[in-house]
């Protein structure tokens, strides 16, 4: 059973289909998130914007979650914004019904728990990632655990999120 077809079989947890098109924005900077997105299709990308310069920060795509991660735990204002690349089709699944299908469901509780466990891991890795000072290595250590967000992201945004220009990025994949 994939994650939408674990949150869809929770009726009280209040669900809604969003199509983006390229461009468009789940959430900016600056809102309160208020749901946590299945991927059907399509690929978005998580990004601070400092000194009118965007930091690509989280790649989402077909099969996964996305959220702004702060805003949706704490109820702040989210520092990111979260864009789609290209056009997408989204579930997204209410904050407030699953934290509160969350105090009833071991089942829900034991993916949630999971789920934060694989967050904290993927947050690691992404620290090591921007402490590598090569970016050869850098790449290369995305392409081992994540290959697959060289064959659904444009260049330009794996060049932002290994802190690169992509000519540089190009270079070091054609050579």
């Amino acid at each position: 059973m994939n994650v939408n077809e674990l949150l869809s079989s929770y009726p009280r947890i209040q669900k809604r289909s969003i199509t983006l098109n390229r461009g468009e924005f789940l959430i900016r900077q600056g809102e309160i998130e208020k749901d946590i997105y299945f991927i059907h299709s399509g690929a978005i990308h998580a990004f601070y914007v400092s000194d009118h310069e965007e930091h690509t920060i989280r790649f989402g795509y077909k099969d996964s979650l996305m959220t702004s991660i702060p805003s949706f735990y704490n109820g702040e204002p989210s520092q990111l914004y979260i864009q789609a690349i290209r056009k997408t089709e989204v579930t997204a699944y209410s904050r407030e019904s699953f934290f509160e299908e969350l105090k009833h469901s071991d089942e829900l509780m034991t993916f949630y728990l999971k789920s934060l466990e694989n967050l904290s891991a993927q947050q690691m890795e992404r620290e090591l990632d921007l402490l590598t000072s090569s970016p050869y290595e850098r790449i290369q250590r995305v392409l081992k655990r994540s290959p697959q967000v060289f064959q659904e992201i444009p260049s330009k945004y794996i060049a932002s999120y290994l802190r690169m220009t992509p000519e540089t990025l190009s270079r070091i994949l054609n050579s």
